[in-house]
């Protein structure tokens, strides 16, 4: 059976054209926000570089009411470096809101989001953005997304898709590019009618699998991912079924869904729901939770093989020591596996008792994860990247 009271979907396009500040647009016209309230532009772009750059980095979450029914929104990167960000994403929803500029078209990330989503037999709807650029081409773009989806083997159902034009900085959606909008309510609408709920087993036992990791200074490791069977509730021991095949006796503490960007706490959740799991302090991506009787792990999340390498080393130069605070090789060894358990698109080898080899998906995603660490105070040297 679904569930007809939720949504789960992700908004995916290539880099800049528009994925956050439409997310923007639909929480200010779901009555997240007070009305006094000020709002930062781009507010789902919370972490510094995303700002500075312009870009999204992380996938982050958020869910809004509309109407009876909730949708949990997930905001994905726009680059083919943080596609790892993606594989993990589709994985937690039952549907895509594909973003398209409408002068540029479909571009190469724009391909690779949708092949990820198609792969996974997600439907799609549609959004042509920036409809009120003055080199604006809705029609012709339209056709190529179209040619897009037969090109990567789409199937009927997949390509009978909803076609919204959408303003996000006016907070704007229309079914039809010649009949102006006020509001975002034709996009709201589409998502609930067209959409899928997620199929859930009322009576199946708990399965939980862990998409991304956070943390918070008070609760400590945050698992987030998507219950797909059985209930959980907070306080109550479970199995937590680890990649390497061992299972063992674990803790939820609490759980967390979302309001708005709010987190909030809850005492039960059930199948179908995306939440936030503390108290399991050695939980990595890819693991389950299970019933603690009857333990039933779900398969790894499959994630493209990393294409670049860079040697990450202690700073031996005659100027070392004077820029960072964290500078012995126990201190860089020990934020590098942190990075690679928390983000299952990057692989690390150390090399020797003073040097790792980090694997990533490009050179942006490494020169991230570089200046990531500069500014939380790590002083390192790094080779050339190499493929």
């Amino acid at each position: 059976m679904r569930r007809s009271d939720i949504r789960n979907l992700a908004i995916v396009a290539h880099v800049d054209h528009g994925k956050t500040t439409l997310v923007d647009a639909m929480l200010r016209q779901s009555g997240v926000f007070r009305a006094n309230e000020q709002v930062i532009d781009r507010v789902m772009d919370s972490n510094a570089l995303e700002r500075e750059r312009g870009i999204t980095i992380m996938a982050k979450n958020t869910s809004i009411l509309w109407g009876d029914t909730r949708i949990n929104i997930v905001d994905t990167p726009g680059h083919s470096d943080f596609g790892g960000e993606v594989e993990r994403t589709l994985s937690m929803v039952d549907g895509v809101l594909l973003l398209v500029d409408a002068c540029e078209g479909p571009l190469p990330q724009t391909r690779f989001v949708l092949k990820k989503a198609l792969e996974s037999n997600l439907p799609a709807i549609l959004c042509i953005n920036k409809i009120d650029r003055a080199d604006a081409r809705a029609p012709e773009v339209l056709d190529e997304v179209y040619d897009l989806f037969i090109d990567l083997g789409a199937n009927e159902s997949q390509l009978d898709f909803p076609v919204l034009y959408t303003q996000a900085r006016a907070g704007t959606a229309s079914l039809k590019l010649d009949v102006p909008s006020e509001n975002l309510v034709p996009l709201f609408d589409a998502i609930v009618a067209h959409l899928p709920g997620p199929e859930v087993d009322p009576d199946a036992t708990l399965q939980f699998q862990v998409n991304n990791i956070d943390y918070d200074d008070y609760v400590g490791r945050l698992a987030v991912g998507r219950i797909i069977a059985g209930s959980m509730t907070a306080s109550q021991n479970y199995s937590l079924c680890r990649r390497d095949g061992k299972t063992v006796v674990c803790k939820v503490a609490h759980i967390y869904g979302w309001q708005g960007l709010t987190r909030v706490e809850r005492n039960t959740a059930s199948a179908g729901e995306i939440v936030i799991v503390a108290g399991v302090e050695d939980i990595a991506i890819g693991e389950t939770i299970a019933d603690l009787e009857n333990p039933r792990a779900l398969p790894p999340i499959r994630i493209d093989e990393p294409t670049v390498a860079m040697t990450f080393s202690v700073n031996n130069a005659p100027w070392a020591g004077r820029e960072g605070e964290f500078v012995t090789s126990r201190k860089l060894g020990e934020r590098i596996e942190f990075e690679a358990r928390r983000n299952v698109s990057t692989r690390v080898e150390q090399l020797s008792p003073e040097s790792w080899r980090v694997m990533g998906r490009g050179e942006l995603q490494l020169a991230v994860i570089i200046e990531t660490m500069r500014r939380e105070g790590y002083e390192m040297q790094v080779s050339k990247p190499t493929v």
